[in-house]
């Protein structure tokens, strides 16, 4: 094989590779909106939205993560990507059993989502 088909096949396959990563939002910016909900009522309870904010905010002070579950029935954990990592639930405390509209980095990975919040507020259109 010539050295110009291996280069051919070489940038063909770091462009699928770019395609891919991109793809799955790994790292990318990104906005999403929905409910600051508890993630245990979200799995056993099938909630589209919270109960009430008094609820979801004795769910987190009792230990139960905090995620975002957007419209579209996604949910995202939201993640801190320094290490050693901490629970992010005091960032989404004060939003809790709220709509809200959250930017950061989103990542998936084996069909699960996360998001490292950078920015989060209560969407003005919310219930």
């Amino acid at each position: 094989m010539s050295l110009r088909k291996v280069g051919m096949r070489l940038v063909i396959l770091l462009g699928l590779f770019a395609v891919a990563v991109a793809a799955t939002g790994n790292g990318q910016s990104g906005t999403i909106k929905g409910y600051v909900i508890d993630s245990a009522c979200t799995f056993t309870k099938n909630l589209k939205q919270p109960i009430s904010s008094q609820c979801a905010v004795a769910c987190a002070k009792a230990g139960s993560p905090l995620v975002i579950l957007s419209d579209d029935e996604t949910i995202y954990w939201p993640i801190d990507d320094a290490t050693p990592s901490s629970s992010q639930n005091g960032k989404l405390l004060p939003f809790a059993g709220q709509k809200v509209t959250a930017t950061g980095k989103v990542y998936e990975r084996g069909g699960s989502h996360a998001v490292v919040i950078d920015k989060i507020e209560p969407l003005a259109s919310a219930k």
